[in-house]
């Protein structure tokens, strides 16, 4: 393949989002959606890549600072789509290559659509202009897309210049295309704007390409490659294909999913042979799965690590820094954050273990909590190898229980207590004979004379 170029377009306003957050910058499995297209980008091989930014600049320069393989390029006034790739010129000054033109809110191209594309403009017809197209199951406002003979094209329109006819043709123009970057620079030159909205349309290149005797041909892939997220409606149907996809290459890959429509992924969930997962689970970003491991319904984990053959749930909830180790178990209503949890370690109702280290099958009674913030600093709390930590204890951090140690059920553990030993603060039990039976006849009495009056 020849040397390549990327332009990526986000300049557009984005009004629909109705955000002040960019618009290829809302998140999509967990990650922004310029993230996606950047990481296929990447993955082709791109020489050089140039983002051409508009209003909201300061947001996208910030999303991408301190990446060096990226150009800046900026469209001052959006006067289209031919304009905005226009203004990546000077970024590209001195190259010969081949250049690919996308788009930051079209998150789901795939590389091997783009370097089909590239191989397409590299064969011996030489094409001036790859034009990617796919016929969606609503063609909607599209711009179409006519074939002449095979995959040249005799023309494209935009929906609003289009006519009934053309209107009824269901190969549809994604916008992204791919041409030589002479070609392509001196090409956008004769682009004029004579259209229904004065605006400088990237495709009539297409046109343009014709009357300098060079034709133009479309690739065609599937249409949720080239969708375009402009509104949150759009942006929850892209995330809805995208999960069905996820769910479909999960079970394929040796995961049972119960009810696969309830669970959702991230963009970068790692999944394991022979797990299964029950409805209702969210996994948010950077979440690892052993094998074998039984995710139970309605839990919630980001950032953790399941060791081989764990299990979580139901109803628990994994933070970041969660390491849940082989075979080990957090139970029902149960939060782990930025622990380790040791092979076979219990955790099983109602805790909270945060900044903790748990030893190897050491069981931490239900309603136990580590007490790791006073306000202003977080604190480590270590648990050895087979401890047992009784029922609604409080580990008040910085504080370590050695290995086979137990604390008695209802402790506050304000020191550490040595291996094998015994941690207990509870207060000696009284018993007062009678007590009962003397209190309830004194509010019998009170009840019955506020009754009178």
């Amino acid at each position: 393949m020849n040397s390549l170029a990327v332009v990526i377009l986000a300049a557009g306003q984005g009004t629909r989002m109705a955000s002040d957050l960019h618009k290829v910058l809302h998140p999509l499995a967990g990650r922004p959606m310029l993230m996606h297209l950047l990481d296929t980008v990447a993955a082709i091989g791109a020489e050089r890549t140039v983002l051409v930014v508009g209003k909201g600049r300061e947001q996208l320069e910030a999303a991408v600072a301190g990446r060096d393989d990226l150009a800046i390029a900026v469209q001052a006034e959006q006067k289209g789509t031919g304009h905005a790739v226009a203004q990546a010129a000077d970024a590209l000054a001195g190259f010969s290559g081949n250049v690919l033109v996308l788009y930051g809110d079209t998150p789901c191209v795939e590389a091997e659509t783009l370097r089909a594309m590239v191989e397409r403009l590299d064969r011996a017809d030489a094409p001036g202009v790859v034009v990617l197209a796919s016929s969606p199951a609503d063609p909607a406002a599209y711009g179409r897309v006519i074939l002449g003979q095979g995959d040249h094209i005799e023309r494209m329109v935009e929906y609003k210049d289009a006519s009934p006819e053309e209107r009824a043709v269901r190969l549809c123009n994604s916008g992204m295309l791919a041409a030589k970057a002479s070609d392509l620079f001196a090409w956008l030159g004769e682009v004029g704007n004579d259209n229904a909205a004065g605006e400088y349309y990237l495709p009539d290149v297409v046109m343009v390409a014709n009357r300098h005797g060079r034709h133009a041909v479309a690739v065609e892939c599937e249409a949720w490659q080239t969708a375009g997220i402009n509104s949150r409606a759009e942006l929850a149907g892209v995330e809805r294909d995208w999960q069905q996809r996820r769910r479909a290459r999960a079970m394929a890959e040796g995961a049972t999913l119960l009810d696969p429509e309830t669970v959702w992924f991230s963009f970068d969930t790692a999944l394991g042979r022979d797990v299964l997962i029950e409805p209702n689970v969210f996994f948010g970003p950077k979440v690892s799965v052993g094998d074998a491991v039984v995710v139970r319904a309605f839990s919630h984990l980001e950032g953790a690590t399941l060791g081989r053959g764990a299990e979580v749930g139901p109803y628990a909830r994994l933070r970041p820094g969660a390491m849940v180790g082989e075979c080990a178990k957090v139970g029902n209503f149960v939060e782990v954050k930025k622990a380790k949890l040791g092979a076979g370690a219990k955790v099983n109702h109602l805790s909270y273990i945060g900044d903790a280290e748990v030893g190897a099958k050491a069981n931490i009674g239900a309603g136990t909590i580590t007490c790791n913030y006073d306000g202003f600093f977080k604190y480590p709390t270590r648990i050895g190898e087979g401890a047992f930590i009784g029922s609604n204890s409080s580990l008040v951090a910085p504080v370590s229980v050695g290995a086979g140690a137990i604390v008695g059920a209802g402790s506050v553990v304000t020191r550490d207590v040595e291996a094998d030993a015994l941690g207990v603060t509870r207060a000696d039990q009284k018993q007062l004979s009678g007590w009962a039976t003397r209190f309830r006849e004194r509010q019998r009495a009170k009840k019955a004379g506020a009754g009178e009056r």
